[in-house]
């Protein structure tokens, strides 16, 4: 007697793709708005009055209520009571409500307005948090920066809570087949949208010859609006596929305060959580100054006025060639057949010489930029599948940060000696880029697959969401060391293009240190204790499961 076996949504390679797109479009609008005032801050000093002071202080709000309300650690209780489904919609607007904020902080309406005038007399001693040194605001800052601090804190709580549910549906969907390919993945497409950010804010801030900073944050609230009507897509999709196997998120072995503690007591979890903030701390408060360092260590000249490469549509053009560039990369890694994986790697490789021409040509710095996850994008599916079906997590958590140390060094050290060689000074930003962007690559592949191994599968949401609030601590604490930083060893420096980048760039590098001594003792303690962080995801006796 023949027994059917019923196949279901996550059977079906297309699908549990599809789903993972879904998610990973979301997550990639989200990483535009959260960088979009890093590519403009000279313009945000000219044009809103706001120093390397105001500007850190307001990039680290993001994670102060994740932080110090511990938002993150409700997120992730949210997250295991509530499931992916509510969760996610709930995280796409609260991003959006805190986009809109921000949005008004720096559109013109703002400026003379009754609230502008509160936000100056108000909020300059914050009992408790001043004494700690922790308030997100200061006395002299800025009202729009203030207002903006506020919606960016609101968005904040959302983007975090829709990166743990992410992860928690990635693994629902793709645990026991190719979840560290899928995590990569997902990852690299959303990483994409720095790359997006980098190019087009700058364009919406100088449309049209006038310089407006509110068309740059108008562009990324619209694509909030779309990763929103992405997780609702995504939310029909969850619940057929509970339909059909019958589970119950709300329901099944509901979510204990008791099970901190069992994360807690995890020497392996606290290992990848530390090594998680030291090594995002070194990569996304960067990500916020990154440009300005560049403008302020590169000779750059302006094109004509009139010419091509300063026109608008040099820049959708130089986008349209860094998609090809990612799509063909990315897709290289799925053939099967010779010939069409490195014909793909061969166009991605000539299209990534003419980007980076391009941008060469338009002499812009958040054009070069730009380029930080292009790399990455190529060659994350590779290391997720090699974690997959080979292991080697740990280890390659120790390669990345040792090419961080070397890449933040380069930048205080080797960059700042091609300064007047206008073509050599871009080469070498171009390939330290390239290369910090792959770095950045390893911990999705190989970071965030390891936690199911670490804790039960019902408390996987309060695993990601400690590790998450753990790491917030570092990315709300360093784009203010970094803004401090500047402002403290560039004294009398006004003009934003001229500042001396060297000391925060070394504090950057002694995280990836750090980071590098985590990981060697995280292969240690993964030998002696048997995690099996270097073991893969995939035995070799199992196969995932195909449509």
């Amino acid at each position: 007697m023949t027994q059917t076996i019923q196949k279901t949504l996550r059977d079906s390679a297309a699908m549990r793709w599809t789903a993972l797109l879904l998610l990973a479009l979301a997550m990639f609008c989200s990483y535009i708005f959260m960088d979009i005032l890093s590519p403009i801050k000279d313009l945000m000093q000219e044009t809103r009055g706001w120093d390397s002071t105001a500007f850190g202080t307001m990039q680290g709000a993001e994670t102060f209520l994740n932080v110090f309300i511990f938002f993150l650690i409700f997120a992730g209780i949210i997250l295991d009571k509530m499931g992916v489904r509510f969760t996610a919609i709930l995280s796409g607007a609260v991003m959006l409500i805190g986009a809109v904020i921000k949005w008004y902080a720096v559109a013109d309406a703002f400026k003379g307005s009754g609230l502008e005038t509160w936000f100056t007399n108000n909020l300059n001693y914050i009992p408790g948090f001043d004494e700690l040194g922790v308030s997100p605001f200061y006395k002299g800052m800025p009202a729009s920066a203030k207002v903006a601090a506020v919606g960016f804190m609101i968005f904040g709580c959302g983007v975090e809570m829709a990166g743990i549910t992410v992860s928690r549906g990635i693994v629902k969907w793709f645990k026991g087949r190719e979840m560290a390919l899928a995590m990569g993945s997902e990852m690299a497409l959303a990483r994409l949208g720095v790359a997006t950010c980098m190019i087009f804010s700058p364009m919406f801030a100088k449309l049209g010859g006038s310089i407006d900073v509110s068309r740059s944050v108008a562009f990324g609230v619209v694509l909030l609006m779309i990763a929103l009507i992405m997780f609702i897509v995504y939310f029909f999709m969850d619940k057929k596929l509970d339909s059909q196997t019958g589970e119950a998120e709300e329901k099944d072995d509901p979510f204990k305060v008791s099970d901190i503690g069992k994360i807690l007591s995890s020497g392996g979890f606290w290992l990848v959580a530390l090594l998680c903030v030291l090594y995002y701390s070194a990569i996304f408060p960067f990500q916020k100054y990154a440009v300005n360092m560049l403008q302020c260590n590169l000779t750059l000249t302006e094109p004509a006025a009139d010419s091509f490469w300063a026109s608008p549509t040099v820049t959708i053009v130089q986008y349209i060639i860094m998609l090809i560039v990612a799509a063909a990369g990315f897709a290289s890694n799925f053939m099967k057949k010779n010939s069409a994986k490195y014909g793909l790697l061969a166009i991605s490789i000539l299209a990534l010489i003419v980007y980076c021409y391009m941008g060469y040509m338009r002499q812009s710095a958040e054009a070069i930029f730009a380029v930080f996850p292009l790399l990455a994008v190529l060659i994350t599916p590779i290391l997720g599948n090699y974690v997959d079906h080979k292991g080697k997590a740990a280890s390659m958590l120790v390669l990345g940060s040792l090419l961080l140390i070397a890449c933040h060094l380069t930048f205080a050290f080797v960059l700042p000696m091609f300064k007047g060689n206008d073509l050599g000074g871009i080469i070498i930003a171009y390939l330290t880029i390239l290369v910090l962007g792959s770095s950045f690559s390893l911990v999705p592949a190989s970071l965030w697959p390891s936690v199911p191994k670490l804790v039960d599968q019902k408390i996987i949401g309060s695993a990601y969401a400690l590790i998450f609030w753990i790491q917030n601590i570092g990315l709300w604490l360093f784009p203010l060391l970094i803004g401090k930083v500047l402002d403290n060893t560039n004294p009398g420096v006004t003009d934003p293009t001229k500042l001396d980048y060297t000391w925060p760039l070394i504090m950057l590098a002694c995280l990836g240190i750090a980071a590098l001594l985590l990981g060697l003792l995280l292969k240690v303690v993964d030998k002696k204790n048997g995690l099996g962080l270097e073991e893969p995801n995939i035995k070799p006796d199992e196969k995932p499961a195909e449509a």
